[in-house]
């Protein structure tokens, strides 16, 4: 292993930008729906050996000392996030004729903009480089603060984080009601990287005991958590997740609308099966109603012919408001809708996907005759706020799309709700990694906040998914069907999640980089020391 880390390290040139891309697309199989993490006990260490070559550069002045680990670190996430988020390109191609002029942009555009907090990171590595275990210490810090500010930057894109590849599996999920997701990145990274010290005696002992002792403790945990006796029982909710299976090619189509929404109502209102319960909630996907329903109140009458005495329904809407005759606002939004057919309550989604929902800088778009980079029905405006949505016992807290991919916006520790919800219409990206992805998570989503999840998504994966992240019943991508399931509502929240995660990530990443700057201290002076006895 020696020989192979010397190699690397005295790369240049072409060779060397080509396995940082290289090693960074590999990481991509820690990431579902692949969950092979191994990869990245190979594509770390190659960075690690990468950033020793660039930091023994004698370059003078720090613009050029940074110049190389940057570009190491930004060669490994284009070749991260082109191979980790290609699939988001599937979005313009859904009407290509119209959108896919675009399909440069978001399939490079994207992540070349997304390796730049990966050069960051590498840079900042370099600061505080040393030898042995300080420089894994070092680039742990380095990705801890750069997949922070990805996930806030420009409204944020913390997808496939690093961190999801140390959790692929609810036992291995658990750490993050604790460290957060911020601290996971730091952690996966130390750990990821421990490998490249093998080769180098005593640093790669220390590396692999204190690598030891963090798995040990993170898989400890997990089966601590998972293994520990249920909650007290608390009330109950009967729910069903409608999962329409709609070709987005036909969803605002006026000839075959009708029959898009009578498939909703019949799904919707078949009997339950054989040992389920009548639902009480009934859950419907992103903008799945395929009207705006205050020009539809036959719709709305429909829905509540459907309804049964006390069943409740939940469904993506568009929603328009201050119409006009140069039209009003429409916002991409949550409806509640109860027996009798009215809407008794109503969240707009708040954070809106950049070029997908709305168009930022749209006045100097238009000059260029852009008015939308996807195809869809309309630009949205963003809501003020998130609000529970009540029914019976329960307090439902709903996001939109991938509104549950920001840790930020889940709720606080003690918070009153007890069911997080989340809409979604991952019909954009086809049968691709893109709807896994985003089912994992929504599962990490209900570990940090220790609740269930109601997921109901147009083409799949809809899921109930409990409080540690297990999913108890789903359908699979690409199927029509629906989910019967009764959730048990948390009686109270448990004692981890009264601990501020977000504040102990934080703490993680600050140890990290105090640790770095400790052992870069400290090797300096034994130079220096080493150097007087000599």
């Amino acid at each position: 292993m020696r020989g192979i880390a010397d190699r690397i390290i005295l790369l240049t040139g072409w060779r060397r930008s080509l396995l940082a891309f290289v090693a960074g697309a590999f990481a991509v199989l820690g990431q579902a729906p692949y969950d092979f993490p191994a990869a990245c006990f190979v594509s770390f260490p190659v960075l690690v050996w990468l950033l020793d070559g660039a930091a023994a550069s004698s370059a003078s002045g720090w613009f050029r000392r940074l110049k190389a680990p940057f570009a190491a670190g930004c060669w490994f996430g284009l070749g991260y996030f082109l191979f980790g988020v290609w699939w988001i390109g599937s979005a313009l191609l859904v009407e290509a004729d119209s959108f896919a002029w675009a399909l440069p942009f978001a399939v490079l555009g994207i992540p070349a903009l997304l390796a730049l907090f990966y050069g960051l990171a590498a840079a900042l590595a370099r600061v505080l480089w040393s030898d042995g275990v300080g420089k894994i210490f070092a680039l742990a810090f380095g990705f801890g603060l750069a997949e922070a500010l990805r996930g806030v930057v420009l409204t944020g894109f913390p997808w496939n984080a690093i961190g999801y590849a140390a959790m692929p599996t609810p036992l291995l999920m658990q750490s993050v009601d604790i460290v957060s997701l911020v601290g996971m990145n730091t952690l996966a990274v130390f750990v990821f990287c421990v490998p490249a010290l093998l080769p180098y005696g005593r640093a790669g002992v220390t590396g692999l005991i204190l690598a030891a002792g963090l798995l040990t403790a993170h898989v400890g945990y997990g089966f601590y958590r998972i293994s520990a006796p249920a909650q007290e029982s608390g009330d109950r909710l009967a729910v069903r997740i409608v999962q329409p299976n709609v070709d987005l090619s036909e969803k605002w189509d006026s000839a075959v609308r009708d029959r898009i929404f009578r498939s909703m109502l019949e799904l919707s209102s078949r009997p339950p099966a054989d040992g389920k319960q009548p639902p009480q909630l009934i859950v419907w996907p992103e903008t799945s109603v395929p009207y705006v329903l205050s020009e539809s109140p036959a719709a709305l009458a429909a829905i509540g012919e459907m309804l049964k005495d006390g069943q409740s329904l939940l469904a993506g809407v568009v929603r328009e408001e201050g119409a006009s005759v140069d039209g009003g606002r429409y916002y991409n939004s949550i409806v509640q809708i109860d027996d009798s057919g009215q809407i008794v309550d109503a969240m707009d989604k708040v954070h809106l996907v950049p070029f997908g929902e709305y168009l930022p800088l749209e006045e100097t778009f238009a000059h260029f005759g852009i008015r939308q980079f996807v195809s869809g029905p309309m630009n949205f405006a963003a809501g003020t706020e998130r609000h529970a949505l009540r029914v019976g016992a329960a307090l439902l807290l709903p996001y939109i799309c991938y509104e549950v991919i920001f840790p930020g916006l889940m709720p606080p520790a003690g918070s009153a709700d007890n069911v997080l919800v989340n809409l979604t219409n991952d019909a954009w990206f086809g049968d691709t990694p893109g709807p896994y992805q985003h089912l994992r998570q929504a599962q990490l989503r209900s570990v940090e906040v220790r609740k269930p999840m109601l997921r109901a998504a147009n083409t799949g994966i809809s899921a109930v998914i409990d409080h540690y992240g297990r999913i108890s019943a789903g359908l699979s991508l690409g199927t029509q069907g629906i989910i019967d399931e009764t959730i048990q509502l948390p009686a109270k929240a448990s004692a981890s999640n009264t601990v501020d995660r977000n504040f102990v990530g934080l703490m993680v990443v600050c140890v990290a980089a105090l640790l770095a700057f400790g052992t870069r201290i400290f090797t300096s002076h034994s130079r220096i020391a080493h150097l007087h006895t000599n």
